[in-house]
């Protein structure tokens, strides 16, 4: 079959009926692919080529239906991907190459499995990577990188000449708990006791905790989300990669897929997270607070998260990016995958035994955490 190839900059070029009956027709429900989602993104500034993140994503049209497409950017640094290469563009400056830009397939500042290769069949998504290949080698880059595709994707990669890396996330996994006692009641004593503790020194400081349904949210709650965000960067001395434009399009436009969870005291909000989900799936996603509280960051973005995905029968929570302490709070470690191809073929040898050597202290480092399962036995 021959499909017509498209690199688009726009979302609004594909349109919203289009994108998301691709993401329908291949079964992929994950809503940071949603047209909503992305469209916020771009729309917002927040992922633009102002900030490093061109949009230039592809796409195959069969006739006037989209048959495949990718997101895809054009980055200028590797900001906001959780997968680090800085090693390597450190290798390449120390030896006189530009390592940027480079071709990323991600969801900007979003490290959660997905779809890369969307595709409404096998044929369709084989062109795709025809053409991702095509594109790579047309453009003046040095390398492309799919961040968070799943497996099956990511061994169709390896087998189109990518070379593979793993990573490892902290997922909870419900047991069809009917509430968060019983889900206390299968961990160890001791992380069991602990975790009441952090619980009851929040409850102590006279402090409240309200969910909000995105239905529900108002200005005002996220513009204090807003500031909470900010302020966590603030902490950080660097600045916040999503704007408040961006929160407010995506509460407007995906409200069903939202939770805030809000702290108060005395009767003022003090404390924020954001969560997205859907009926099988929750995503921890930011936090921040106006005051510190002890133990008010595990109340906010894991606990009220967990009652919430029990009370409405949801069966994961995946905890974002990195996090080993999540595992005393009842998550569990999963593989994570990304691809990368180098044009360099001296860097791409080098890397390639790196990430062998790699791979193995991965597999060691998930069966040792395996070994430390916070539930009893």
């Amino acid at each position: 079959m021959s499909y017509r190839p498209d690199v688009i900059s726009s979302l609004a070029e594909v349109g919203e009926a289009a994108w998301n009956g691709l993401l329908a027709a291949q079964g992929e429900t994950n809503p940071f692919l949603s047209y909503a989602f992305l469209h916020a993104m771009h729309e917002s500034g927040s992922a633009s080529a102002e900030t490093g993140w061109q949009p230039q994503y592809l796409a195959l049209w069969d006739g006037g239906e989209l048959a495949a497409a990718m997101p895809l950017y054009v980055k200028s640094h590797s900001y906001g991907e959780y997968v680090f290469d800085w090693a390597w563009a450190d290798a390449y400056h120390r030896n006189g190459i530009e390592y940027y830009p480079k071709l990323l397939s991600a969801i900007p500042f979003t490290p959660v499995t997905g779809g890369r290769l969307l595709a409404r069949d096998g044929q369709a998504r084989a062109a795709l990577v025809a053409l991702l290949k095509a594109q790579q080698k047309a453009a003046d880059i040095s390398s492309t990188h799919v961040l968070y595709p799943p497996e099956e994707q990511a061994m169709q990669l390896h087998e189109a000449g990518f070379m593979l890396r793993s990573g490892v996330q902290f997922h909870w996994l419900n047991q069809g708990y009917t509430d968060f006692e019983q889900f206390l009641s299968t961990l160890e004593h001791k992380k069991r006791k602990n975790i009441r503790a952090e619980r009851r020194k929040v409850r102590e400081a006279g402090v409240t905790m309200r969910q909000i349904r995105g239905r529900d949210a108002t200005d005002a709650d996220w513009r204090f989300f807003h500031r909470c965000y900010s302020n966590t960067y603030a902490e950080h001395r660097s600045s916040p990669y999503l704007n408040l434009d961006f929160f407010q399009r995506i509460g407007a436009a995906m409200p069903g897929n939202i939770l805030l969870v809000v702290a108060e005291r005395a009767g003022r909000a003090i404390a924020s997270s954001l969560v997205i989900h859907t009926e099988d799936t929750l995503y921890g996603r930011y936090w921040g607070a106006d005051e510190h509280v002890p133990c008010l960051h595990f109340e906010t973005a894991y606990y009220q998260p967990l009652e919430f995905c029990i009370a409405n029968g949801i069966a994961t929570f995946e905890g974002g990016a990195q996090g080993e302490h999540k595992m005393a709070r009842g998550f569990l470690p999963q593989k994570t995958w990304s691809a990368h191809w180098l044009a360099h073929p001296a860097f791409a040898d080098a890397v390639e035994r790196f990430l062998e050597r790699e791979s193995g202290g991965i597999d060691d480092y998930i069966s040792e955490l395996n070994e430390r399962n916070p539930f009893r036995a």
